[in-house]
């Protein structure tokens, strides 16, 4: 997350200051909430049938359409007719409804309150974010959840150091308190979390997290709300030089593939995601073999391209690099990207590359280029734009924490704030998430999708499930060097390039291609 404490990275922000959610008025396009099948619980089928056809409504052009009321339920009468959005909305979503429904009706309903996560949203500093929904509205992740794809049944692993206490609001939290808050205040259910500390040692305090951790985990959340998050947690120790990072890093992979699907690399690597010229060959073999481990075992790695730009993050001079694991041709490396997207309603509008100037002690931007250590893998032969060496990233997301996800964090007192999500270790949970949906609609793990990644963009369908960002670059200027010094880096263009691999994802397009 770029931004945060830690590292070479700067403070997030200067102070903290409160935050007022908005809660918008909205109408709602059917009838009044009186019952389409008298009172249910949130477990009933007819319940969860009438919140399916709600949330597909609301993504199909009828964002104000309501949730059903459990006690009470939506009313489903009445049918509309002709081309409005209510009409074209109900014929997309109402084969969700339970039997004997017909749709929504079409007249003028009383003015209710903004559902669970719809609500305009600020972030720390009245900066606008995105609630869950709106970035799941987005990249339409949405109609997959309505109907029924939202990671049950999948494991997410998510490594991260492990923090030995005290609290220390909002740098160090309780996640459990941080995750409720989040849950309640955007309309999620309740996460499962297992936290697992053998790696870690006896001091690690299980539930205490750091940004990073918080932030992986509520964005695995938002996108795969059903999965279950697995927390591994490391010591500091082992992640203090790149020597020990390169064996903590091989000890987990292998650790994780026994109990989980898909790995999101992000917070317990984003200060040893370093340039390629950091390592040794012997550290370089040592993380590429349990790589290619967890391919083999169909489990899929996502990383995080790195917050650096063109440059290596750690360089003792900044070079023109890509990080590694990033490089690695076995994981599936993420970029960052600016998303533009309809402050009320979520719906897609554009992107670029993330590239936000003026960030100590340099720029954050899409991590992106090509390896000195790799060769091309043959998934990325006759790729234009790709030479002799693997390039990266692979895909991308949003990256920019000035109008990324909201997350929640506890602060002194008991209260909470909300803070925009970013950075490429932003990118990599929201990655994990959608290959959690990807493995539940194929029925089993689809653990190393790079190649599916690359045949699909490369097909006739890639301009409905990628969109393509062909604006911005990771060019960096180093201010802390006197005069400052710009490195060139790459310009994002149309297909594949090394800013923000092959675009973001129409997920229910995409998922499904995936899947198959």
């Amino acid at each position: 997350m770029n931004g945060k404490t830690g590292g070479n990275r700067g403070p997030r922000r200067a102070a903290a200051l409160a935050v007022v959610a908005a809660v918008a008025v909205l109408t709602a396009c059917g009838g009044s909430p009186s019952s389409s099948g008298g009172p249910a619980s949130t477990q009933s089928a007819t319940y969860r049938a009438d919140l399916a056809y709600a949330r597909c409504m609301q993504t199909h052009g009828v964002p104000a359409f309501p949730d059903p009321n459990p006690s009470a339920g939506i009313s489903i009468s009445g049918h509309p007719q002709g081309d409005s959005p209510a009409a074209r909305a109900n014929d997309a979503c109402e084969h969700l409804l339970p039997a004997g429904s017909t749709g929504t009706g079409s007249g003028t309903a009383p003015t209710t309150a903004s559902p669970p996560g719809v609500a305009a949203t600020d972030c720390l500093g009245s900066q606008p974010c995105y609630t869950p929904q709106q970035l799941r509205v987005a990249y339409a992740v949405q109609p997959l959840l309505d109907r029924g794809i939202d990671g049950h049944g999948v494991t997410v692993a998510l490594p991260e150091v492990a923090e030995t206490g005290p609290a220390r609001t909002p740098a160090v939290t309780d996640i459990r308190q941080d995750v409720a808050d989040f849950d309640s205040r955007f309309g999620l259910p309740t996460v499962r979390i297992q936290v697992i500390t053998t790696l870690a040692g006896p001091s690690a305090a299980p539930w205490l997290a750091s940004e990073e951790e918080v932030e992986d985990t509520e964005l695995v959340h938002a996108v795969a709300p059903d999965a279950t998050i697995r927390e591994i947690l490391v010591g500091p120790a082992d992640v203090s030089t790149p020597a020990k990072f390169a064996a903590a890093f091989a000890t987990y992979v292998r650790s994780a593939v026994r109990y989980a699907q898909v790995i999101s690399l992000s917070g317990f690597g984003q200060d040893f995601n370093l340039g390629e010229d950091s390592w040794t060959s012997a550290e370089v073999a040592t993380m590429n073999s349990a790589s290619e481990y967890a391919a083999a075992r169909h489990v899929t790695v996502v990383v995080a391209s790195g917050d650096d730009g063109v440059i290596g993050n750690g360089s003792s001079t900044p070079v023109k690099e890509v990080n590694l694991p990033t490089s690695d041709p076995f994981v599936l490396g993420v970029g960052g990207t600016s998303l533009t997207a309809n402050p009320a309603t979520g719906a897609y509008i554009s992107e670029t590359a993330w590239n936000t100037p003026g960030l100590p002690p340099q720029p954050g931007a899409s991590g992106g280029g090509f390896s000195r250590l790799f060769a091309r893998p043959a998934y990325q032969d006759g790729v234009p734009g790709i030479g002799a060496t693997r390039g990266v990233p692979d895909v991308a997301a949003d990256g920019s924490g000035a109008t990324g996800m909201a997350l929640a964090f506890s602060t002194a007192g008991g209260s909470y704030e909300l803070i925009g999500a970013g950075g490429t270790s932003a990118g990599a949970p929201f990655w994990a998430g959608l290959i959690a949906l990807a493995d539940q609609e194929a029925g089993h793990p689809l653990g190393f999708v790079n190649p599916a990644i690359y045949r699909i963009a490369r097909g006739p369908l890639y301009h409905k499930a990628f969109r393509d960002v062909t604006t911005g670059n990771n060019s960096v200027t180093l201010t802390s060097t006197s005069p400052p010094v710009t490195i060139t880096g790459y310009q994002a263009g149309p297909g594949w390039d090394p800013v923000t691999g092959w675009g973001t994802p129409d997920a229910q397009v995409l998922i499904p291609l995936l899947a198959r």
